[in-house]
């Protein structure tokens, strides 16, 4: 029943990036609702689908389908208050990685029981919908940028994974995974640490 709410809360904070993303844009309705669904699911369907467990639940469940298009009124009717606010929609965005990254990689352990999978389906889970959101409002996908995303991700789902092998309380450790990748993520933004990219260098010619 938590991991259920977190998803569904999961889904209405991405759903509302996704929203504020699309308005940005210049999108109308129905382009704002397809940008808010693709970043509130498709991190779960690409899980869902590598797990087998379909059809996923992000098609199938009600409740998310409502979480959705309660992001996309609420973000078209306070739609002037949301592109006044920037950071904080970075920061909502922040808070759907963390409840992505947990409940992905519980729910990936649960199923194969392999750490490792879990890991990169709980960072599927957390960033696949912001890459989608990315690419369908022409910008490259922030995990290819140098922003500390995936990486906040991967240790939040280690974490997760705490709890899911019995070592710490589950509760403790799907909370505790949430606010260590939010906060890391939040951090990275607010003081502009980011991974060192990676340059091409040319060897130097003989003049």
């Amino acid at each position: 029943m938590l991991l259920h709410s977190i998803d569904v809360i999961g889904t209405f904070v991405f759903a509302l990036s996704g929203t504020s993303a699309g308005i940005r844009r210049g999108f109308d309705f129905f382009g704002v609702f397809v940008v808010a669904m693709a970043t509130a699911c498709g991190g779960g369907i690409m899980r869902d689908l590598c797990l087998g467990a379909t059809p996923p639940v992000g098609l199938t469940n009600i409740e998310y389908f409502i979480a959705i298009i309660g992001a996309v009124l609420l973000g078209i009717f306070c739609q002037g208050l949301i592109i006044r606010m920037e950071k904080p929609t970075l920061w909502l965005d922040a808070l759907g990685l963390g409840f992505f990254a947990a409940f992905g990689s519980d729910k990936a352990y649960q199923l194969t029981g392999n750490i490792q999978i879990a890991i990169i389906l709980g960072c599927a889970s957390a960033v696949g919908g912001g890459c989608v959101r990315d690419i369908l409002t022409g910008r490259t996908p922030i995990i290819f940028s140098k922003e500390i995303y995936a990486s906040a991700s991967i240790v939040g789902s280690a974490i997760v994974l705490l709890g899911s092998a019995r070592l710490i309380s589950p509760v403790i450790a799907i909370w505790t995974a949430i606010a260590v990748c939010t906060f890391i993520r939040i951090i990275s933004i607010h003081y502009q640490i980011n991974l060192p990219p990676i340059t091409l260098k040319t060897p130097n010619r003989p003049k």
